[in-house]
């Protein structure tokens, strides 16, 4: 195993994570007292728990988190909250329905991950530290329920003025 590679790799997992809690709360807080925010409160408890066995994972392999990487995922956070409110600075219906889509993509790169890592521990005994089917299921379970908002924001967003 190149050290560097599964560094890189699991860094960029850890910057994608950071990007995800932050769209949720945005998402949080543009959508209080509804269920979007309840939504997305429980997404965030999610994915900030994921985010702990990455940490754990690299903790274990002694892979330190990436500074360039945690900035550029600031940045890209940023970029994207603004590309949202640029898309839709009116009812945000078409904003609610790209953030969805966005956390499903990321939810699909974090499922994708860990079968990654479940392959790669067939010849790496340093990676046979998590139970990577669980971590699997967990993403496919939160996929699942993204997908169901999307489709309800879609209903929203794409609904032709009369």
């Amino acid at each position: 195993m190149s050290h560097e590679h599964i560094a890189t790799y699991l860094n960029d997992h850890l910057a994608g994570s950071s990007v995800a809690i932050e769209l949720l709360e945005h998402l949080e807080s543009a959508h209080k007292g509804t269920d979007v925010e309840r939504f997305a409160a429980e997404l965030r408890a999610d994915i900030a728990a994921d985010r702990l066995e990455l940490e754990a994972l690299m903790g274990r392999l002694q892979i330190a988190e990436s500074r360039t990487r945690k900035a550029a995922a600031w940045l890209s956070e940023k970029v994207t909250e603004i590309k949202l409110r640029l898309d839709d600075s009116g009812d945000g219906l078409l904003r609610l329905l790209e953030a969805f889509e966005a956390l499903s993509l990321g939810i699909e790169g974090k499922r994708g991950m860990w079968r990654a890592l479940a392959a790669a521990t067939e010849n790496t005994p340093a990676l046979q530290v998590a139970d990577y089917e669980a971590l699997t299921r967990r993403a496919e379970e939160q996929r699942g329920r993204v997908e169901a908002e999307r489709l309800k924001a879609a209903r929203r967003a794409l609904v032709p003025e009369p």
